[in-house]
C-alpha cells in the first residue's frame, strides 16, 4: 500500500531537508573561510592567485558542461520518473549508461584540454598575462583536470542520492572538497607553492567522491559496465541536455572565460579580486539559493511527472518566499558590512588596497544575491517539466546584456590603460544579466502555470524590503556611533566584535520589523522546523 503525504508533511520534509543542506553547506563555508584567511596571508591578490583562478576556468567548465549541473538537471527528472513508476531495473540501467558515458567523455575532453592548455590560456582565457604566468597557469590547469575526471563520477552520485531524497551526503561533499583545499593551503603550499593548492584541490575532489560512496552502496546501487548509446531513454536525456549545455556554456563563457579575459587586461590582481568577491557573495547564495534549489528539485520533478500543477506552484512559490525573506537582508548586510569583513583578511600579502579592490566588486555582486538565488529554483522549475529550451533562449539575452555591460563598465575598449578598480563593472554586468534572465523566466512560468502565487510573493517582497531598510538604518547608525567612539579600525578583535554586533543588531531589527508587519513566513519557518508527530494519509 502506498502512502501520500499531506501538504503539511511535505512542507515540513522540505523545510527539514533544507535545514540539513544549509547546515552542511555552512560547514563547508566555514572551512572555506579558514582556507581563505590562509590564502590571503600567503598570496593576497597576486599573479600566483591569478594563475590558479584562471587555470580553474577550463576544468570547471568541463565539469559543469558534462558532469555537473547540466547532467543533473537532465538526468534527475528521468531517473526520478522511472523510480516513481517502480521501474527500478530500467532506472539503474539508465544510471549505469549515463555514468559510463560521462566518465569516458570527461576523460577525452580533459586530455584535449591538457594538451592544449598553453594555447587556451594565451589566446582565450587570459591573454593579458605575462608569458611566465601563462606557463605557470598551464601547469596548474593540468593538475586540476585530474580533479575534473573524479568529479565526473561524484557529480552524478549526488543526483542519484538526491533522487532518493537523501541530501546529507551530497551536502557534505562540498565540505570535504574544501577540506582537501584547506589541507593543500596549510601543508602543501609551503613546499610546492601555488602548485600545492592545486594538489589540495585534487585531493578535495577525491574526498568529494569518497564521502558519498557508503551512502550510495546503502541505497543498493546496481552499476553495470554498459553504454547503451542506442537506448531511447539515454537519447532522450541527451536531447534534454543539449540546450542546457549551451545555456550553461553561455554562463561559463560570459561569467568566467570572458570575465577572466577582460579582468586580465585590467592589470595584475584584477582576476583575484573578482574571484574573492564572487567567493564571498557565494556564501549567502549557496546557503540559501543552492540549498533550496537542491532540495526542491526532486519534489518538483516528481510532481511534474504526476501532473500535479497546483502542487508544483505551491512548492515553487513557497521556496521563492523563503529565498526572498533570506537573501534581501543578506544583500543589504554584504553592502554595508562587506568592507569591514574583508578587512579581516589584511595580513601578509593582503593589503588595504586589496580590501578596496575586492569590495569594489563585492558591492555589485551583492546586488545579485537575490536574483542568483531565485534563479536556482526558477530554472529548476523548467527542468522539472523537462523543458531545457526555454531557459536557453532566455540565457542568450542575459549573456548579451552581461557582455555589453562588461565591456562598457570596465573601459577595456577605451584608449589607455584601464583602471583595476573597474573590476566592479564585471560584477555589475553579471548582476544585470542574471536579473534579466530571472525576470524573464518568472514571467514565462507565471503564464505557463497559470500563476505563481504572485500576490503572496509581492506582499513578501514589500515586507522584506521594509524590514531590510530598517535593518540597514540600524547598522548605519551603529557604525556611526562606533566610529565616533573611536573603535573603528582598531585591530582584528574589535573588527570581529563590530561585525558580530552589526549582525546581531541587524537581525534583531529585521525580525522585529517583520513581526510588526505580520510576516507570517518567519513563524511558518519556526513551526515547520519544530518537532511534532507527522501523520500520513493512506491512499488506496
Amino acid at each position: 500500500m502506498m502512502t501520500a503525504q499531506t501538504p503539511e508533511t511535505r512542507n515540513r520534509r522540505i523545510a527539514r531537508s533544507t535545514a540539513i543542506v544549509i547546515v552542511a553547506f555552512g560547514v563547508a563555508k566555514i572551512i572555506s573561510l579558514v582556507q581563505a584567511i590562509i590564502l590571503a596571508d600567503v598570496f593576497g591578490l597576486s599573479a600566483e592567485m591569478d594563475s590558479y583562478l584562471a587555470a580553474n576556468t577550463v576544468p570547471e567548465t568541463i565539469f559543469n558542461l558534462i558532469a555537473g549541473g547540466v547532467l543533473i538537471h537532465a538526468f534527475l527528472p528521468i531517473f526520478t520518473g522511472l523510480l516513481a513508476k517502480n521501474d527500478d531495473v530500467k532506472a539503474w540501467q539508465f544510471a549505469s549508461q549515463v555514468l559510463n558515458t560521462v566518465f569516458l567523455l570527461t576523460c577525452l575532453v580533459s586530455v584535449l584540454a591538457l594538451i592544449g592548455a598553453p594555447w587556451l590560456i594565451r589566446n582565450l582565457i587570459a591573454p593579458g598575462m605575462s608569458e611566465e604566468s601563462i606557463q605557470q597557469t598551464a601547469v596548474i590547469m593540468r593538475i586540476l583536470l585530474l580533479g575534473t575526471i573524479i568529479f565526473s563520477i561524484s557529480g552524478l552520485l549526488m543526483g542519484i542520492l538526491n533522487s532518493f531524497n537523501h541530501f546529507l551526503a551530497p551536502a557534505l561533499a562540498p565540505a570535504m572538497y574544501d577540506v582537501g583545499i584547506l589541507f593543500g593551503a596549510m601543508f602543501l603550499v609551503r613546499p610546492f607553492g601555488i602548485y600545492g593548492l592545486a594538489y589540495g584541490t585534487v585531493l578535495g575532489a577525491l574526498l568529494h567522491l569518497l564521502i558519498q560512496l557508503p551512502f550510495v552502496f546503502r541505497i543498493g546501487v546496481r552499476w553495470r559496465l554498459i553504454f547503451g548509446w542506442g537506448d531511447p531513454t539515454l537519447r532522450r536525456m541527451v536531447r534534454l541536455m543539449l540546450p542546457r549545455v549551451v545555456d550553461l556554456g553561455l554562463f561559463q563563457i560570459t561569467n568566467w572565460i570572458v570575465a577572466t579575459n577582460i579582468a586580465s587586461r585590467l592589470g595584475e590582481s584584477a582576476i583575484s579580486a573578482l574571484g574573492w568577491a564572487w567567493r564571498i557573495m557565494q556564501i549567502p547564495e549557496t546557503l540559501i539559493g543552492t540549498a533550496m534549489g537542491t532540495v526542491i528539485f526532486p519534489t518538483l520533478a516528481a510532481l511534474s511527472e504526476l501532473g500535479d500543477e497546483a502542487g508544483k506552484r505551491d512548492r515553487m512559490s513557497g521556496a521563492l518566499r523563503f529565498i526572498l525573506m533570506a537573501t534581501i537582508p543578506s544583500a543589504v548586510f554584504l553592502i554595508l558590512a562587506g568592507q569591514t569583513g574583508i578587512s579581516l583578511l589584511e595580513r601578509g600579502a593582503f593589503t588595504a588596497e586589496s580590501t578596496a579592490l575586492v569590495y569594489n566588486a563585492l558591492r555589485f555582486y551583492a546586488l545579485g544575491v537575490v536574483v542568483h538565488s531565485i534563479l536556482e529554483v526558477v530554472a529548476r522549475s523548467f527542468y522539472a517539466d523537462k523543458d531545457t529550451w526555454t531557459p536557453l533562449y532566455v540565457a542568450f539575452g542575459g549573456a548579451l546584456i552581461n557582455l555589453v555591460a562588461a565591456l562598457a563598465f570596465t573601459g577595456v575598449l577605451s584608449p589607455g590603460q584601464p583602471n583595476p578598480m573597474n573590476v566592479g563593472g564585471l560584477a555589475l554586468a553579471n548582476t544585470l544579466g542574471v536579473t534579466f534572465e530571472t525576470a524573464a523566466l518568472l514571467f514565462i512560468l507565471r503564464w505557463r502555470w497559470q500563476g505563481i502565487n504572485e500576490n503572496q510573493l509581492g506582499r513578501m517582497t514589500l515586507k522584506t524590503l521594509a524590514a531590510s531598510l530598517v535593518m540597514g538604518v540600524a547598522i548605519v547608525i551603529f557604525d556611526g556611533v562606533w566610529g565616533i567612539a573611536g573603535m573603528a579600525q582598531r585591530g582584528v578583535v574589535l573588527t570581529v566584535v563590530q561585525l558580530i554586533l552589526e549582525a546581531g543588531l541587524g537581525a534583531a531589527a529585521f525580525v522585529g520589523t517583520a513581526l510588526l508587519l505580520k510576516m507570517g513566513e518567519i513563524k511558518s519557518v519556526v513551526n515547520l522546523l519544530r518537532p511534532r508527530k507527522l501523520v500520513e494519509q493512506p491512499t488506496p
